[in-house]
C-alpha cells in the first residue's frame, strides 16, 4: 500500500468516527434518518458526479449495470439488517461481531476472488484488529458472549458482517477492475438505496417528518461526511491498495470513535466505548 492510500484510509477512518458520532444522535428516526441522508447526499454529490461523467466519461456495460445495482441492494440489504440486528439484540454483542467478521471476510474474498496475495505480517495484522476489535467492545470480558443473548447476537453479526465483506469485494471490484470512478459508484450506491426506500417514505412521509423532527441538520452532515468517507476507501482500492489491507486498516474508526466518545460526548467508563459508533450505513 502507498503512503498516499495509507492516508486516505485514515483519513476516511476519521470522518466515519465523526459521521458516526453524529449519526447516534438520530438513532430513534432508524430508517428514516438512512433515506433522508442518502437522499441529502445524493444531491450533495450529484455536481461532482456530473464533473466526472462530463469530463472522463463512463464506459457502461452489462458488467458495470450488474454490479452497480449489486452494490445497491448490497447496502441497503446491510443497513436494513443492522437496524433489525440492533432490534433483536444486543448492539454490544452484535456491532463488534460485525466490524470483526466483515474484515476478516472481506480479506479472505480478496485472496480468493480479487487474487491478492497474503503475507505473514497482513494476516497477522488482520487478526490483531479483529481480536483488538472484540476485546474493545468487551471490555475483555469474552465471557459475556456465552449467553443464550449474545448468541443471537453473535448470528446477526455474522450475518451483517457477511454483507459487509460482500459490498466490501463488489464495490472494490467495481472500481479496481471495472474502473467506475468512486464518486459515480457511490452515488448511484446511494441512488438505488433511495429508490428502494422511496415507496416506504411515500407511504409513511407524514410519520417520517415527526420522526425527523430536530434531526434535519444531522442527516445534513452525515449525507456530507458518510459518502466522503467511503469515495476515499474507494479511491485507495483504485489506487492500488490491497483489500486486505485497507479492509482491516478501515477499523481504526472504532478506535478514533473511542477516544472521541469519551472526552466529547463525556461517556462515563462503565458504558462500553462500542456506544460511540453504531452504524447505520454502508460506509
Amino acid at each position: 500500500m502507498t503512503l498516499e492510500a495509507f492516508l486516505l484510509v485514515v483519513c476516511a477512518a476519521a470522518l466515519h468516527a465523526t459521521w458516526n458520532l453524529v449519526s447516534k444522535k438520530a438513532t430513534g428516526a432508524a430508517g428514516d434518518f438512512v433515506f433522508t441522508y442518502r437522499l441529502f447526499s445524493m444531491v450533495l454529490y450529484a455536481p461532482w458526479v456530473a464533473y466526472v461523467l462530463w469530463f472522463d466519461g463512463m464506459q457502461w456495460d452489462a458488467t458495470v449495470v450488474l454490479f452497480v445495482i449489486l452494490a445497491s441492494v448490497l447496502h441497503l440489504a446491510y443497513s436494513l439488517c443492522l437496524q433489525r440486528g440492533y432490534q433483536a439484540a444486543d448492539l454490544s454483542v452484535v456491532y463488534p461481531i460485525a466490524r470483526g467478521t466483515g474484515p476478516l471476510l472481506s480479506s479472505l474474498g480478496a485472496f480468493i476472488l480479487l487474487g491478492e496475495s497474503p503475507s505473514g505480517t497482513g494476516v497477522l495484522g488482520i487478526v490483531c484488529v479483529v481480536v483488538g476489535i472484540v476485546l474493545i467492545a468487551s471490555g475483555g470480558q469474552l465471557r459475556r458472549f456465552t449467553t443464550p443473548a449474545a448468541k443471537q447476537g453473535i448470528r446477526w453479526g455474522l450475518f451483517i458482517g457477511f454483507f459487509i465483506a460482500n459490498y466490501t469485494i463488489v464495490d472494490a471490484y467495481s472500481v479496481k477492475v471495472l474502473l467506475v470512478a468512486p464518486v459515480v459508484l457511490d452515488w448511484l450506491s446511494a441512488l438505488g438505496s433511495v429508490v428502494l426506500m422511496a415507496p416506504r417514505a411515500i407511504i409513511r412521509r407524514k410519520a417520517m417528518m415527526v420522526q425527523m423532527r430536530g434531526k434535519w441538520r444531522y442527516a445534513f452532515i452525515v449525507g456530507t461526511l458518510s459518502p466522503l468517507a467511503y469515495i476515499l476507501v474507494l479511491y485507495a482500492y483504485q489506487m492500488g491498495g490491497n483489500v486486505s489491507l485497507i479492509a482491516p486498516l478501515r477499523e481504526m474508526s472504532m478506535m478514533i470513535g473511542t477516544i472521541a466518545g469519551f472526552s466529547y460526548l463525556k461517556k462515563k467508563r462503565r458504558r462500553p466505548a462500542y456506544w460511540v459508533v453504531p452504524s447505520s450505513s454502508p460506509a
